[in-house]
């Protein structure tokens, strides 16, 4: 089990959770005895995971959508009690053109996948956590959102802002009893990624379960110290 200061199973809520990052996180959390709730489209949940048991909800939501959001986050609060945990894994990887060519549906579904999604899921939980007393929100950014490389401003900026708004909810929160610290992984081992970068040599890259790992970390009262902390993640790259 993780160290923490609440008595019994933790209630873990996890955006983005049918992808192959989600799982990893989904399956180390229950496998420490927490409850998970996990938010994603309910046929892709169900292809994932199978079905939904005691301690293992599917929050079947649109994660654009603030009302969807938000209905979800309640559903699961009332069926476990409050949130303890947020990680905000849901987003997406694009390449694209130099940024005077970019066109505006890049910038859109870049800031949709990374920022919103992410802002959808704190507006819902961050209420709920104060009114428990507390609680650790884990935001996962990139290293890219630190230096951008050609061709990829538009998730380089979106990254960037998912820091950014770790640190300001961070300084907002940390007198509350609110944890807020995100991670920034490089390339993440994924079949996804290994076909759009055939070349590339995935024992360098970041196993989703080594992720899942430094996620959990700071989700943890080991880690009750660290308030805005963005923490590299690079595997042997």
């Amino acid at each position: 089990m993780t160290s923490d200061s609440r008595a019994g199973p933790r209630t873990v809520l996890i955006t983005g959770a049918a992808g192959h990052l989600g799982q990893a996180v989904a399956q180390l959390f229950a496998e420490r005895g927490d409850d998970v709730v996990l938010v994603g489209r309910r046929s892709s949940l169900e292809r994932a995971f199978g079905n939904e048991t005691v301690h293992r909800m599917f929050a079947a939501a649109d994660l654009l959508d603030a009302a969807q959001v938000g209905a979800a986050v309640t559903a699961a609060a009332e069926r476990f009690g409050g949130i303890d945990v947020l990680c905000n894994i849901a987003g997406g990887f694009r390449m694209g053109t130099p940024v005077h060519a970019t066109p505006d549906e890049d910038w859109t579904a870049m800031l949709d996948l990374n920022l919103r999604t992410t802002l959808n899921a704190i507006r819902a939980v961050v209420p709920l956590m104060l009114q428990r007393g507390g609680g650790k929100i884990v935001n996962v950014a990139a290293a890219a959102g630190l230096k951008a490389g050609a061709s990829m401003s538009p998730y380089a900026a979106s990254k960037s802002a998912v820091i950014r708004i770790t640190e300001a909810m961070a300084a907002e929160l940390r007198e509350k009893n609110v944890n807020v610290n995100c991670v920034l992984p490089t390339v993440i081992d994924t079949p996804d990624n290994r076909s759009a970068m055939p070349k590339g040599d995935p024992s360098r890259w970041v196993a989703p379960r080594d992720l899942a790992r430094v996620i959990a970390f700071l989700a943890s009262d080991d880690a009750r110290a660290l308030h805005g902390a963005a923490v590299p993640v690079s595997g042997l790259s």
